[in-house]
Parts: C-alpha cells; sequence; structure tokens
C-alpha cells in the first residue's frame, strides 16, 4: 500500500501546507481519504488520475474535510464510473445534501456516488485483500477514524482530527503505522486549553504512541494560525516516542 500526503495542514492553509488528505492506492485500488479542496490537480500532480478512484472515506464533516467533494464529482460528471463514499451516519446525510445543492446526484450526471454509512466495528472489504474498518471519535459528532488491514496483517490507522483518545491507542496497540492529529506543540495546548477537547499536542501524540508500541507514527494536520517549527513538534514526539517517525510534506509518501 502506498500513501501519498495530498495535504498536510490544518483548516488554515499556508504556503507549505494545504489542508489534510490522503490518498491511498492498494494494486489498482484507489481512495481519497477527505475531500478539501483542489483534490483533482493534486491527484493529478501525485501522479494518478481521478478517474481511478474507486472510493472516498470521509473522517467528519468539517469545511476543511469535505467542501472540495462538489468540484470532484462536478469535475467527473461525464465519467461513466461509480464511487463508494463511507462514513458515519451523519457524514454521509450531509455529503448527500452538498451534493444535492449542486444537482450532482441527477440522472445527466455519469459519475454516480453510492453512500455506504459505517456501522461501528462492521468490516467492509474494499478488495480482496484489503479491509476497512472505524471507531467514533469525539472531534465531531460525525467524527469517526479508520483502520485498514491488508490480508489481515498489515494494519494502518488513521485518527482524523481527534483530541487525544485512549480507547484509540488501546485498539490500534502494536500497529504497523498509525497517521494521527498532531496540531501543534504543547504550549499552545497551555495558552489555549479549549484546543484539548479538539485536537492533540505533540507532546501527547509522542506519549501515547509509545504507550500503544506503534511502529510508526506519522503526525499531520498541523495548524497553520500559530508558528511553530517541525523541529519543535519533532523533539516533543522524541521525548517518549523512540520508534519509526516520519512527519510528510504535502505530496510526500509512504509504502507499508
Amino acid at each position: 500500500m502506498k500513501i501519498t500526503f495530498l495535504g498536510t495542514g490544518g483548516a488554515v492553509a499556508t504556503e507549505e501546507r494545504d489542508n489534510t488528505s490522503l490518498l491511498v492506492a492498494q494494486g489498482k485500488f484507489l481512495a481519497l481519504v477527505d475531500c478539501p479542496g483542489g483534490v483533482v490537480q493534486k491527484i493529478k500532480k501525485a501522479g494518478y488520475l481521478p478517474q481511478n478512484l474507486q472510493a472516498i472515506l470521509v473522517t467528519h464533516v468539517h469545511p476543511d474535510h469535505i467542501y472540495g467533494l462538489p468540484s470532484l464529482i462536478h469535475s467527473l460528471m461525464l465519467e461513466d464510473m461509480t464511487l463508494e463514499l463511507y462514513g458515519s451516519s451523519a457524514s454521509i446525510l450531509f455529503c448527500q445534501k452538498l451534493l444535492d445543492l449542486f444537482q450532482l446526484r441527477e440522472n445527466k450526471i455519469k459519475c454516480r456516488v453510492r453512500f455506504k454509512e459505517l456501522e461501528p466495528a462492521e468490516v467492509v472489504w474494499l478488495t480482496p485483500e484489503l479491509s476497512l474498518t472505524s471507531m467514533s471519535m469525539n472531534h465531531h459528532p460525525s467524527s469517526v477514524s479508520f483502520f485498514l488491514a491488508i490480508n489481515q496483517e498489515k494494519k494502518i490507522a488513521y485518527s482524523g482530527d481527534t483530541p487525544p483518545d485512549e480507547n484509540f491507542f488501546q485498539r490500534v496497540k502494536g500497529c504497523d503505522c498509525v497517521i494521527h492529529d498532531c496540531s501543534a506543540p504543547s504550549r499552545f495546548f497551555e495558552l489555549y486549553p479549549q484546543l484539548r477537547m479538539m485536537h492533540t499536542d505533540a507532546l501527547t501524540l509522542g506519549r501515547l504512541a509509545e504507550k500503544a508500541e506503534i511502529k510508526r507514527l506519522i503526525p499531520c494536520h498541523f495548524f497553520g494560525e500559530v508558528q511553530f517549527s517541525l523541529t519543535e513538534i519533532i523533539e516533543e514526539i522524541r521525548a517518549f516516542y523512540h520508534r519509526e517517525l516520519f512527519v510528510p510534506e504535502d505530496f510526500s509518501s509512504v509504502c507499508i
């Protein structure tokens, strides 16, 4: 499996980092995780074709994770294809309404979106080798995290936006790769304690990841509203976490 980071930033984009979204490629299967703006260009820039997408996974319905969906479907309106869209019941309902605002589910739209509500602990087979499960998260009522497994062996998890969640880290104990919200260094969470209800700081992430024996940790969703360096993020994570660490840039990729 190859994971490409189309964006690694938070709600406020910077010159270097756009809103967080991922592209997951496994064999001929191609999935988009979250759908902010400009994903058609980004998918092409990453070396893939948007018409080869087979699935969209939506973590939650905050604007920086979903506002590009109408543009994506509009750009594919002449392609005779079906996209499976996975998410919580709240995300599914929101995405249906969002597409209906632009009349993007009418018969003239050749790109059809098939909505798949994920039930807790339900296993969905995206391919004969690749399975998907989800877990509710506390960031927003629509929020879920995603767990991908290849042949029930290699396991990858994506938290989406989230405050620290002990249940999540119990679920991913010993996981091969965890991609997790790491919005800013801990000093900003001390200045603005309300952030702890929505996101995770670097110091806490390192502590929880080490405790859970995560084999490879990938922090992402870096705030663009405040000033800090990646060195500060790395130092805080490394205060506890001593395993493989990859800090992504936009359009960087990893193979699992």
